[in-house]
């Protein structure tokens, strides 16, 4: 049998909300930060108008035209990606096994397709493939020296997925997916936050003097090199002199630019950034003292490939200019948590209204 009536409701709004989010930030390296002070909080559940059964049916077609076309850096077939092995979950309702089961987002997700890159995903295959794509959904013109220094590193299983699921026999995994928008000044969440089993932050993540608003915990705190540091220099006013640094914290960097694979090898090694834009840059000044592997993740350039051709809507993705789009750093914590966590809320801001969502309800 499928999914109940309720939940293929709730699915299709998640889903449709999720696309809003897509369609709404698909900025490459920037977002915006709205004063706190000067926003107030709405309970809304935000669904894009004219977001039709048809629209839906040309996005899926388009992106089937798209691969049987001409080949592009950006419409080559995603489901190439070799799969990381999946970990199983005990929850009854995940979303994974909800979406599966739906005869229309079924088509629309592919959970194959690896999240995370890691050491093993090094391969001939992998590399003549990604070398016809620029970043951040490829490695074209990039320093192969440099990509495999630092993958080398990322060599335990702990690169290869965001949590043990083992650790969860009996329930589902909860997540929250933060994001920075003023909006939720007021809310009073933070409780509600902390609450989940996972909390994704991300790039200006202002926590001091809003806890009861936004809570305090962060478990993963996603990331480009070039966000994070402009949102120290642009959010330093509302209180985000450092990104958040714990114990348990682990930290996913987006490959954006070459620049993500070398800060990266020298967060792992603890040592000073030896070349590029960040030269000289000590990461323990971000990322804390501790020098692990096992403290970093790195989505997989598959994983944003696949993400910007299913659900980024615009024809420029197949012009000159299409190096200038992809899913912004919310949607892709937001995209991550999806694929990854049996449940997901997402307490995020839009232009005007505060989105929340919740799968189950």
């Amino acid at each position: 049998m499928g999914a109940p009536r309720w939940a293929r409701l709730c699915l299709l709004l998640l889903t449709a909300v999720t696309l809003w989010v897509l369609l709404c930030g698909h900025d490459r390296d920037a977002q915006a930060f709205p004063k706190p002070s000067l926003l107030q909080q709405e309970s809304l559940l935000l669904v894009p108008g004219g977001m039709s059964r048809n629209a839906w049916s040309h996005g899926l077609s388009r992106e089937s035209s798209m691969d049987r076309g001409k080949p592009s850096k950006y419409s080559s077939e995603p489901g190439k990606a070799k799969p990381t092995k999946e970990q199983a979950s005990s929850c009854p309702q995940s979303l994974t096994s909800i979406v599966k089961a739906d005869p229309r987002f079924g088509k629309l997700f592919r959970f194959h397709i690896p999240v995370l890159m890691w050491a093993r995903h090094f391969t001939q295959e992998t590399r003549d493939r990604l070398k016809e794509r620029s970043v951040p959904y490829g490695w074209q013109g990039l320093s192969n020296t440099a990509i495999a220094s630092t993958l080398h590193l990322l060599n335990d299983s702990a690169n290869s997925w965001l949590f043990d699921k083992a650790r969860f026999p009996e329930g589902c995994v909860r997540c929250a997916v933060v994001g920075n928008g003023g909006i939720l000044n007021g809310s009073r969440q933070g409780k509600e936050i902390d609450a989940h089993d996972f909390v994704f932050r991300l790039n200006g993540a202002v926590i001091k003097g809003f806890e009861d608003d936004v809570g305090t915990k962060t478990s993963f705190y996603g990331f480009t090199v070039n966000t994070m540091k402009n949102s120290l220099i642009a959010y330093g006013e509302y209180g985000f002199t450092q990104i958040p640094q714990s114990k348990d914290l682990r930290y996913i960097f987006i490959p954006s630019d070459i620049r993500d694979y070398v800060m990266l090898k020298s967060a792992i090694l603890g040592s000073r950034v030896q070349e590029g834009y960040d030269k000289g840059d000590d990461p323990r000044t971000y990322f804390g003292p501790e020098a692990s592997a096992k403290k970093f993740k790195l989505l997989h350039s598959d994983f944003i490939h696949y993400l910007t051709l299913r659900f980024l809507r615009s024809e420029i993705i197949n012009t000159q200019y299409g190096y200038l789009y992809m899913p912004s750093t919310g949607a892709l914590m937001l995209l991550t948590a999806l694929h990854t966590c049996d449940q997901v809320r997402a307490f995020r801001a839009t232009f005007l209204q505060c989105l929340v969502i919740c799968w189950p309800a």
